[in-house]
């Protein structure tokens, strides 16, 4: 079909255009698929992200990382899914939803120029750390091996957040590591949301189905998102997994306690860094997808209804 050499991101911006100004429409299908996408990606791809979590912890091989887990018995292997499941599922809707609704703030009808994307994901990158930053702080104590008997349960952890008082709640408790994850969150946003549209555009040009131009657009921004951002992963995740008011480093002395376990050499700061790669690829890649498709999906609808 004639259809298939259209532009995705052009057509994006054109639905954009014949809206009405003032009518904004709230895409709750999109959403609500967006959130299953990013459920069912997050349950598949968590055993790899358990023995990439290790391999940051401990700075050691894949194959010890998966020694470990074996060791530790199945019964601990998907201990830790619950908070990345639910963040994730909110992630499938306040990143797609709150880029959306600042995009049209920012350019009502369109077209929405590479600055007007960049400024719209890393906005939208900034809401999604303030609201999930807890949710991965609790998930990094309980996939840290050496917290297991003192920490058995989220619950436990919830409880040692709560006897610290509202200041070291926040600060030492769900919000540690928070500047970094800002950082993290914000840049990768804008950096996905900059280059989705123009990378499946160009594919979209060859003449390939819908699906293919989404999955490989996210897939290849993903992948370039957290190699550039990897340095970022890791040290969240050495950050995270401190608790109590004794053992809390600074920001700086975190990170200088990275680059020394690593022996001061970058490629081993990227240790496990191929499996992140992977699992980012595949899940934006899923999710991208699945965002196309069901917008095409409600767009057709309503043109046919108009």
């Amino acid at each position: 079909m004639g259809e298939q050499n259209h532009s995705p991101g052009k057509e994006l911006q054109h639905w954009t255009r014949t809206e009405s100004p003032g009518k904004r429409s709230w895409h709750s299908q999109a959403y609500a698929l967006g959130a299953v996408s990013n459920f069912m990606s997050t349950f598949l791809t968590f055993p790899i992200y358990k023995v990439v979590f290790r391999q940051q912890i401990h700075a050691v091989a894949v194959s010890e990382a998966v020694r470990q887990l074996w060791h530790e018995g199945p019964q601990y292997f998907y201990r830790g899914i619950y908070p990345p499941l639910l963040s994730k599922t909110l992630q499938g809707t306040l990143l797609f939803g709150t880029y959306d609704s600042l995009l049209y703030c920012l350019s009502p009808v369109g077209p929405h120029s590479l600055g007007h994307r960049w400024a719209a994901g890393l906005m939208s990158g900034v809401v999604e750390a303030v609201a999930l930053s807890p949710f991965e702080r609790v998930q990094n104590v309980l996939q840290d091996g050496r917290k297991q008997a003192r920490f058995p349960s989220t619950f436990s952890i919830l409880k040692e957040f709560h006897s610290y008082g509202l200041w070291g709640r926040l600060s030492l408790g769900y919000y540690r590591g928070f500047w970094p994850v800002l950082l993290r969150n914000s840049l990768g946003s804008a950096l996905y949301f900059s280059f989705k549209d123009p990378i499946q555009d160009s594919l979209a040009e060859q003449g390939l189905p819908h699906w293919v131009p989404a999955l490989v657009s996210g897939s290849v921004n993903g992948t370039i998102t957290c190699l550039v951002l990897y340095p970022l992963i890791v040290l969240v995740a050495n950050m995270q997994s401190h608790i109590g008011w004794q053992s809390m480093p600074s920001l700086w002395a975190s990170a200088q306690d990275v680059w020394d376990t690593r022996g001061r050499k970058v490629f081993l700061i990227y240790r496990g860094g191929s499996l992140v790669i992977l699992r980012s690829s595949v899940t934006w890649g899923i999710t991208t997808a699945i965002h196309d498709f069901l917008q095409r999906r409600y767009h057709s609808r309503k043109e046919l209804k108009d």
